[in-house]
């Protein structure tokens, strides 16, 4: 895994850094000192900083989670094909159990729902969730994101305390934060930190709005709580930054208005419906700002536009710089990808552009993803701009399969990816194309990359638009 890597993982400190910040130089020297346990609960007259009330109140409505899946494992003897002839298929395939552990939140307690990472819960034949006061319960899995790794949980409602939810974005980098998890399997613990940074993106795949802290994160802790030092649940832990594999104080947390929103639609249609603009958009770097005559590189130029997409219905224009979403500034590319992944469809967004020197605001609707029709087959948007085709019965006769490309329009996506006239699609989503009637049909395509596996010249590539 890279640096950025998703581990169950994600934990916090401020206890006793926050003691001191709050007393006195002389009362911070006493703390450090042997005696600090037995201090007294006040000292002339003004009570002793503490974050025990809040997590007493906390801390019953985060859960650990514990999974297991079966894998099925390959014996490297039956590689050889004498043991093969010898044996048969008998143990060729063996079967495994992984377990793993993580952290929850229980945010509706009426109903049992529990919100957690889909890297903690996701594919697991079984989870089972403990309660802080040793209570277990078999969790059924109501539906995960992995493009922001979420996940909804339901267990019985049997005397369950929820977390009250607040507005993240309200939080401020210096706001302080508590995380509460299970690290290492080790039992409920509480550990504390300040928010270091506000929508991080760019650590990996899928969509990200991250909260940046300086809190020490670990193993088990993923899925975990992040609040606010009203109790208020701002974040869920999600995952680390670390060169070495260990903590180096950066860590990572979905904002709980992103969190939940996936969770509405997890809750009411088992998935995450997801549309886009219809706009290509690439970074601005010093030659375009220049071409353009940008004072600076902050924004997304627009460089394609579908036809009959709702950016074309707003009047966005190739050429044009946006450089707000919502009121939310757009930096690089990926915030708009970002913006267009995090909104729901029938959403109405306001989008801030720039163009000829002058800046305005238009107004698109957020809309599904359009298919365009190949050969009589409807695919994925993100194909437009080739033709795809069945082999011809020479092609059929060397044993190959799949779907010759052909036309590869200049400036669209399928250049952009390297593909080229003469390529032969035979996967699509890691699903085997046999030919142009086996393409994917209409609505079976999620996510924001498309995977394709190619073949050119005897090799085998994959190519991601």
């Amino acid at each position: 895994m890279p640096a950025s890597s998703y581990r169950r993982t994600t934990l916090f400190t401020l206890g006793a850094a926050l003691a001191l910040s709050l007393a006195s130089p002389a009362l911070a020297l006493s703390l450090a000192s042997p005696a600090f346990a037995s201090l007294p609960p006040s000292v002339d007259g003004q009570p002793m900083p503490s974050l025990a009330p809040m997590l007493a109140k906390v801390t019953p409505a985060v859960v650990n989670i514990s999974t297991k899946t079966r894998v099925r494992a390959r014996d490297p003897y039956f590689d050889d094909p004498l043991f093969r002839q010898l044996f048969g298929n008998q143990g060729f395939q063996r079967e495994r159990v992984e377990q793993s552990l993580g952290s929850g939140v229980v945010i509706d307690a009426a109903k049992g729902y529990v919100l957690t990472n889909n890297h903690v819960v996701g594919g697991a034949d079984d989870i089972t969730v403990t309660l802080q006061d040793g209570r277990d319960f078999k969790a059924k899995l109501l539906g995960s994101d992995p493009d922001t790794d979420v996940a909804v949980l339901q267990i019985p409602a049997d005397r369950l305390q929820a977390l009250p939810i607040a507005d993240s974005s309200q939080l401020r980098v210096g706001d302080f934060v508590v995380a509460v998890g299970d690290p290492f399997g080790l039992g409920q613990t509480a550990t504390s930190g300040m928010v270091s940074a506000l929508g991080r993106s760019g650590l990996g795949k899928g969509f990200q709005n991250f909260i940046q802290t300086d809190a020490s994160i670990n193993p088990g802790n993923s899925g975990g709580a992040l609040v606010n030092l009203r109790g208020e649940l701002v974040g869920i832990n999600s995952m680390i930054f670390t060169p070495s594999g260990g903590n180096v104080g950066i860590g990572f947390a979905i904002p709980t208005d992103l969190a939940t929103g996936v969770m509405k639609q997890l809750l009411a249609y088992g998935k995450v419906r997801r549309g886009n603009l219809g706009i290509e958009v690439q970074d601005i770097t010093p030659r375009i700002a220049q071409a353009l005559n940008l004072k600076d590189t902050n924004g997304a130029v627009v460089t394609r536009i579908n036809d009959g997409s709702p950016a074309e219905g707003a009047g966005v224009q190739v050429g044009d710089v946006l450089t707000a979403v919502d009121g939310k500034p757009v930096r690089a590319a990926q915030d708009v990808r970002n913006a267009e992944g995090l909104l729901p469809l029938g959403a109405k967004v306001k989008l801030t552009v720039k163009r000829d020197g002058a800046t305005q605001d238009v107004q698109a609707t957020i809309a599904a993803v359009k298919l365009a029709t190949l050969d009589g087959a409807k695919v994925d948007a993100r194909l437009a701009g080739v033709t795809l085709s069945d082999l011809t019965p020479e092609q059929k006769a060397q044993g190959l399969y799949g779907v010759a490309l052909s036309g590869v329009r200049r400036g669209s996506a399928a250049a952009a990816a390297g593909l080229q006239d003469g390529d032969i699609v035979i996967g699509i989503a890691q699903r085997r194309v046999a030919g142009v009637k086996s393409l994917p049909t209409t609505g079976s395509l999620g996510g924001r990359q498309l995977l394709l596996t190619v073949v050119r010249d005897d090799a085998v590539y994959y190519v991601v638009l």
